[in-house]
């Protein structure tokens, strides 16, 4: 399923409708408009953010330029696409770091993801060269200061904490220790509530004022909708925030917060968190986004991702043997292992143009399942994991008792390699795998 769940496959349903009709008249746009604006209001988008964009569509798609054109349906796509785009941000926002050293100051209410984002954010300014120091600054929450330098471990990232001093004492003195050590990022990590208070908010305010940060970014979860609108646009009246970081995007996301952010509070998506591991954060880029939402594929992060953590000459092997139909269940696992590196299975195949489409059962690829996975295909012989073709029943017996499954477990793997080379049949010459040429993708 692509990006938003629901919201995707309702956007994509009206389009597709406009698409297939070979002219069209401006009642059918204006059908067309009334469930999409249904869509957007069910997945929690503001109201007047809504009303806003289906206008502007509306006047934009029934114009003589897109009725009269030879394909209709694909310039109300286009038009949708624009101002989705626009919606979201326009253009990437990125980091302003031009101070020596520049400072991050992250906040957010309890729950929202912040501590585990600052180790993100942390991991990432760290393969690009910064040398960060996380600082310590919640001594509320129980084990937050564990929690902090539990993730900065992860990331192999200093932590300063003086336990439970003041944390505008602690800021100060971190800033301090950052320029002795010749830091490049410090990265504050402030106190959560369960819910916005005075208290919360001048502690937030005297540190800005201490340390004068480069950025200041507001830690939302994804799934609220409408309240991290309320909580977002509370936090910028009282800190003037630089920037938003979306968290728990590959959850079960409405779409709300991420389509009336930017139109509400007139500050950017920075950044987003698409999964639980440290490297599971992604530049946030409207344009991109849009077309996740579309199903129109996001090929470019996906390439992106791939030159960063594939192998590039595994790669070029592994096409090699897709194009001769020599893939083998070795390879699989070699596949499993290198999508992980790149943020997960489900991550990857929202960025496929057109997956959401594709009649594919994403739960018979759970990565909560690639270790079983794994352990089935090593109790094979060399022989039947070249050529799974020949394993029947009494190789399956064997195979299962093998690696502590069931034949019925045996079954689905191998129903699984099998779509998973049709899939790639599917794809092959289309937009989504040409694009991805190279990479050895098991999709």
């Amino acid at each position: 399923m692509a990006l938003f769940g629901n919201l995707s496959l309702r956007l994509t349903h009206v389009l597709d409708k406009l698409t297939k009709r070979g002219k069209l008249t401006e009642l059918e746009i204006k059908e067309a408009m009334r469930e999409i604006r249904v869509a957007l209001l069910e997945a929690d988008v503001n109201f007047l953010v809504v009303k806003d964009f289906v206008k502007r569509v509306s006047e934009k798609a029934v114009g003589d330029k897109v009725l009269k054109s030879l394909t209709p349906g694909q310039q109300v796509v286009k038009i949708v696409h624009e101002e989705l785009t626009e919606l979201l941000g326009n253009t990437n926002a990125k980091l302003q770091l031009d101070s020596n050293p520049s400072v991050i100051l992250m906040c957010g209410l309890q729950g929202a993801g912040k501590t585990t984002m600052c180790g993100k954010l942390a991991n990432m300014l760290k393969s690009q060269g910064k040398k960060v120091l996380l600082v310590a600054c919640d001594i509320y929450r129980p084990a937050a200061i564990n929690q902090l330098k539990v993730v900065g471990n992860t990331a192999k990232v200093e932590v300063y904490e003086e336990g439970t001093k003041k944390p505008q004492i602690t800021s100060k003195n971190a800033i301090e220790y950052a320029k002795k050590k010749g830091v490049d990022v410090v990265i504050i990590d402030t106190a959560g509530r369960l819910h916005i208070n005075e208290e919360l908010m001048d502690e937030l305010k005297d540190i800005k004022k201490i340390t004068n940060p480069n950025e200041i970014l507001l830690t939302i979860d994804s799934m609220t909708g409408q309240d991290g609108v309320t909580v977002a646009t509370t936090f910028n009246e009282a800190l003037d925030i630089s920037g938003v970081i979306l968290t728990k995007l590959d959850g079960d996301t409405r779409g709300g917060v991420a389509l009336s952010i930017k139109q509400v509070v007139n500050k950017p998506i920075k950044f987003c968190g698409i999964g639980e591991k440290i490297t599971d954060i992604e530049a946030f880029y409207p344009d991109r986004m849009a077309s996740r939402i579309l199903d129109m594929g996001d090929v470019l992060t996906l390439i992106e991702k791939a030159q960063a953590n594939i192998d590039e000459e595994e790669a070029k092997k592994l096409e090699e043997k897709f194009r001769k139909n020599s893939f083998t269940l070795d390879d699989y696992i070699v596949q499993f292992d290198q999508v992980k590196k790149m943020g997960g299975i489900a991550n990857m195949l929202s960025m496929i143009p057109g997956f959401g489409k594709l009649k594919i059962d994403q739960s018979s690829i759970d990565e909560k399942q690639i270790e079983k996975i794994k352990a089935i295909i090593r109790s094979m012989t060399l022989k039947e994991r070249n050529n799974p073709e020949i394993i029947k029943g009494s190789h399956k017996k064997r195979i299962a008792a093998g690696s502590g499954t069931t034949i019925q477990d045996v079954n689905t793997l191998l129903k699984q390699f099998e779509q998973t080379k049709e899939m790639m049949k599917k794809l092959k010459g289309g937009k989504g795998l040409s694009a991805l040429k190279g990479m050895g993708l098991p999709f």
